[in-house]
This record gives structure tokens, C-alpha cells and sequence, in this order.
């Protein structure tokens, strides 16, 4: 948790410092107090006193009002600095690593937890500094004013401690245990929400209602046990305070009438045990919201932990040239890859090569390991065994964001971002001038659409691109991709929503494309792949054919089964 506060550190001092010293000024009025009362109770003039002492109450006041703005303000930026690495963190994450952990439960750390840290800030560590120096403050001037008196206020603070140490532990675990019952609650919440449609068709509102009341009252309990052991260390911090009160003002008083002390070294003393008061329950507080820090602390450090892919290019990198490059050649050889230690293999001795300028199917039964190559081709894993090279380079060799830069990736379901249409198609060139954008809107058949829109590109296309069809949702991720201007394109299932007359349009752009850069498509319907100049029949991981769709009929038993399958043979 100290590694979250220590990058601001300065703001945390110099907001304790103020604090400490209205709380020290603050300490001074007892004595003030004291000297006036002797002085009223000699027939002396009092208001010097009075004035000092009223200086002091301003003083004091302003000066801890000002310590407590800079505390609140660096908590804020703590906060903000947590969020923003997490942010930065989460997106770099390796993909095996998203697979583990629910989308929700990720969530909950930037929002929920970072959150905690910053009560942490201001209410735990720079609270219990200036609150245990001013109670040690506190009590040495209750020693000078009566030894006899601070030993029934020393028995207090021990009794007291013994209590909150004891109370700890649970308070950690059962803080834990509701910030993992809020995260599951966060995970199966952005669950529900991703898949709304399918639910309500389902008629399943109910039952997801009643996974996320289950949820909720995990955290609730979870939270209860948590705010019973603080409210137990609070609750006996206060009684043992309150009984110490009545202990000193019973045994104060006898000394005052047997003339062992003075009414105003009584009345002083009282004051400094109002004074410790709130700042043994302050300190009660910090140490009990330290515990439920270091948990959040600790959910944010996983975070951490996890495995993210490389940033940037590396030191000394020339920079990319303005103009595109040549089509890509894309070559494996001898690709073994599995999900995870012990999964099975998703590829075997996977060997193929994609010529340039050159449109090559991926096709095959389901789980023949087609979308994987576009995965292993990205980065997004890398293989067991073998190497795949892109122009006779190894892709692990390459930056990963150069890597990235030479390919236009259309996802199988084509996610569309919240926002408008114009930030959705600038996502992968956000450099690209409008008479671009207005190109391959034409190509892919989005003008029309944009000519109905209210705001044209400017609307906003809602929450996963739900205002638009599935089939418009393909063509603004295919738009998407070729504004890149790709060396190679990767389309998975990219026409699988689109009406006949569409798909033949598109068919067209990539044909005219395919003469200037490399496309790879996966297909499961082989009527959009049988002018492809080369097919690839995927089957447990290998490739078991490869050739023209005719060759392949020819040649091919599988190949033959799903033609006709498809009412192609």
C-alpha cells in the first residue's frame, strides 16, 4: 500500500504537518485556559489571555481546515494515479490472462478499490501520524500537570489498544471478503448487462436478478462482519475514554479538595482528556481502515502481477515509413499451440504459406483451429513450438506495435465501441482525412447509411453498436480495417451477417483489395471462398488440403462433405 502513497509523499507531509499543527495549537488552550482562570481567580485582568486564546481557536481552526484540503487533494491524485495505471495496466494485459479473471471483477479494482486507497490516504496514514504525535503531546503535558492523573489515562489507552489489536485481523479478512463479494458482484452485473437482449428473449430477468441479490448479500455479509469488529474497537475505545473521564474528574476532585492541585490544573487537565477523546477514537479508525486498504492494496497489486504484452518499440527503432509497404508473405512452420498446460492441442506441426497479393481461405470443420491463426498471427498468443514468419521474418522478432500496424483484424462477431460512427472507423487510423473515410465508406456500401443518420458520421452508435444491424455492425469493422490500408488482412467470418447483394458488393472491394494486399479468411460457408486463389482445409490442427475450390472437390473426401453439405456439389 506505501508504494501507491509513496508518489505522494509530499502532498500527504505538508497536508499532515498543517493538520498536526492546528491539532498542536489546539493543545496550547488548556494551558491558556488555565493561566485565566488563575488570573480571574487572583482579581487579575484576564484579556490577554482571552486574546491568545481566541487567536488560537482561529488560528488552530484555519490551519487544520487548510491541512485537511491538502490531504483530501493528494488523495484524490492518488487515486487518479491508481486508475490510471490500472487503466493502462488492463489494456495491455496478455489475453491468456483476461481468460482467468471476469471482466467485472477487473472493474471493481479501478472503480471500488482504488476508491478505498484514497480514504486510506487521508483517513488512515496521515491521520494516525498527526493523531498519535498529538496524543504523545498530549500526554506530556498532562504529566507536567498531574503524573497521578495520566496513570488513569495511560490504563485507558493500553486497555484500549489491547482491544484493537485484537480486533485486526477480522477486520482484514472480512474487508477482503467484501471486496471480492463487490467484485463478483461487478463481474456477473457486466455479464447480465453484455448479453441483455439474450436475457430478457430468455425471459430469464428473474432468475439473473436473483444471482445478483445473492451477490449483493454476499457483500452485505461480508460487510457486517466487517463493521461489527469496528464497531466493538470502536464502541470499547469510547467506554474505556468515557470511564477514564469519570475516574479523573472523581479522583481529580478529591485531590483538589485535599489541595494536592488547583481547580484550573483540574479543569485544564479535563480539557486535554476531551482533547484525546476523538483522537483515540481517530486512531481506533485509522488503524481499522489500514486493514481494508492493504486488502485493496493487495487486489490492485494482482493486477500488477499479471503478464501484459511489450509497450512501444524499443529504444533506437527507425520510425515507420509514410508510404505502405509491399503485400505480405505470411509462413508457418511447424506451429504447435495449446490454450494452457494440460489443454489440448489447438494445432500440431501447423505448416503453410500465404504468397503475397494472394486471397487464402481458412476453412475446415468447427474446432480445426482456424480463428486461433489469426490470434497466433496478431500476437494475442504465442506458439508452443514452431515459428511464423511474415516476410521471412519471425513476428516475435518485430515490435509488437509495428507488428500490429501492418494488419487490418475483422473479428468474427465485429465489436463496435460506444461512441460515434466516425471515432469507430478512425479507431485503427485515426490520422486518415475525410476524402479517405468518404472511399471506404463507398466501398463497403456505409454511404447510404450515413446519409440516413441525423448526424451522419457524428451519431452515436450506442452501447456495442446496438442502433446499428449486424450486418452493418461487419461492414463498419471491415471499413474499419481497411482504412488502415493493411500489408495484411485478416477477416474472420466478416460476411457471415450481410444480405446477398451486400456480400457480392463486398466480395468485389476485397477482390480489388486482394491485388494490393495479402487477405486471409476464415469461412464456414464456401460459397464466399471459391474464387479464393488458395483454400487451406484446417482439420485437428493441420492442414490436411490445400488448393482451388475445383482441386479441393476433386481431390478432397472432406472437402467434398461440406460442399455438399452446402449444396455445392
Amino acid at each position: 500500500m506505501l508504494s501507491h502513497l509513496r508518489p505522494h509523499g509530499s502532498g500527504i507531509v505538508l497536508g499532515s504537518a498543517l493538520s498536526l499543527a492546528g491539532s498542536l495549537l489546539a493543545l496550547a488552550q488548556p494551558l491558556v485556559v488555565k493561566r485565566m482562570v488563575d488570573a480571574l481567580g487572583d482579581g487579575r485582568p484576564a484579556l490577554g489571555a482571552l486574546a491568545v486564546l481566541s487567536a488560537l481557536v482561529v488560528v488552530g481552526a484555519a490551519t487544520a481546515a487548510l491541512g485537511q484540503y491538502v490531504l483530501e487533494r493528494t488523495a484524490e491524485s492518488v487515486a487518479c494515479t491508481a486508475r490510471r495505471r490500472l487503466s493502462e495496466r488492463l489494456l495491455r494485459l496478455r489475453l491468456a490472462e483476461l481468460t482467468r479473471t471476469e471482466p467485472g471483477e477487473l472493474i471493481s479494482r479501478v472503480t471500488s478499490d482504488t476508491t478505498v486507497l484514497r480514504q486510506v490516504a487521508t483517513r488512515s496514514i496521515a491521520s494516525a501520524g498527526s493523531g498519535l504525535l498529538v496524543v504523545l503531546a498530549a500526554l506530556v503535558l498532562m504529566a507536567l500537570l498531574d503524573p497521578v492523573l495520566l496513570s488513569i489515562m495511560l490504563a485507558t489507552i493500553a486497555l484500549t489498544g489491547a482491544t484493537v489489536a485484537a480486533a485486526m485481523p477480522p477486520i482484514a479478512r472480512a474487508a477482503r471478503q467484501t471486496q471480492e463479494a463487490v467484485g463478483r458482484m461487478g463481474s456477473r452485473l457486466e455479464r447480465t448487462l453484455g448479453a441483455l437482449r439474450t436475457v430478457k428473449a430468455a425471459g430469464a430477468e428473474g432468475r439473473e436478478t436473483a444471482g445478483l441479490h445473492r451477490a449483493a448479500e454476499d457483500a452485505r455479509r461480508a460487510g457486517t462482519r466487517a463493521a461489527g469488529w469496528q464497531a466493538l474497537s470502536a464502541t470499547t475505545s469510547t467506554v474505556a475514554v468515557q470511564l477514564s473521564f469519570l475516574v479523573v474528574l472523581g479522583v481529580g476532585g478529591a485531590r483538589v479538595a485535599t489541595g494536592t492541585i488547583t481547580v484550573s490544573t483540574l479543569i485544564a487537565f479535563l480539557l486535554y482528556v476531551f482533547a484525546l477523546t476523538p483522537r483515540i477514537g481517530q486512531l481506533v479508525e485509522s488503524v481499522s481502515l489500514l486493514q481494508t486498504g492493504s486488502a485493496a492494496a493487495a487486489r490492485i497489486d494482482e493486477v500488477h502481477a499479471m503478464g501484459t504484452e511489450p509497450v512501444g518499440l524499443p529504444a533506437g527503432a527507425p520510425v515507420l515509413p509514410q508510404e505502405p509497404h509491399p503485400p505480405a508473405r505470411v509462413t508457418f512452420q511447424g506451429v504447435c499451440f495449446s490454450y494452457g498446460p494440460g489443454a489440448p492441442p489447438v494445432h500440431e506441426d501447423l505448416t503453410f504459406e500465404v504468397p503475397p497479393r494472394t486471397t487464402t481461405a481458412l476453412v475446415g470443420p468447427s474446432g480445426a483451429g482456424k480463428t486461433t491463426v489469426f490470434s497466433l498471427l496478431e500476437r494475442f498468443y504465442r506458439p508452443d513450438r514452431g515459428r511464423i514468419l511474415l516476410d521471412g521474418e519471425d513476428i516475435a522478432d518485430r515490435p509488437l506495435t509495428r507488428l500490429r500496424a501492418l494488419i487490418g483484424y475483422v473479428e468474427q462477431d465485429a465489436p463496435i465501441l460506444s461512441g460515434t460512427l466516425r471515432d469507430n472507423l478512425l479507431l485503427n487510423a485515426p490520422e486518415a482525412d475525410e476524402a479517405q473515410v468518404h472511399d471506404i465508406l463507398r466501398r463497403t456500401r456505409l454511404d447510404s447509411l450515413v446519409a440516413r443518420l441525423p448526424d451522419g458520421l457524428d451519431t452515436p452508435v450506442g452501447h456495442r453498436g446496438s442502433t446499428l444491424s449486424g450486418g452493418e455492425r461487419q461492414r463498419v469493422a471491415i471499413a474499419r480495417a481497411l482504412l488502415r490500408r493493411p500489408r495484411l488482412l485478416l477477416l474472420d467470418e466478416a460476411t457471415s451477417q450481410l444480405d446477398a447483394a451486400n456480400e457480392a458488393a463486398l466480395h468485389e472491394t476485397l477482390a480489388d483489395i486482394g491485388r494490393t494486399t495479402t487477405v486471409m479468411v476464415i469461412a464456414h460457408r464456401l460459397s464466399t471462398v471459391t474464387r479464393a486463389d488458395q483454400i487451406l482445409l484446417l482439420e485437428s490442427g493441420r492442414v490436411r488440403a490445400a488448393g482451388t475450390h475445383e482441386r479441393l472437390l476433386a481431390t478432397d473426401a472432406l472437402y467434398r462433405r461440406l460442399a455438399a453439405g452446402q449444396h455445392l456439389v
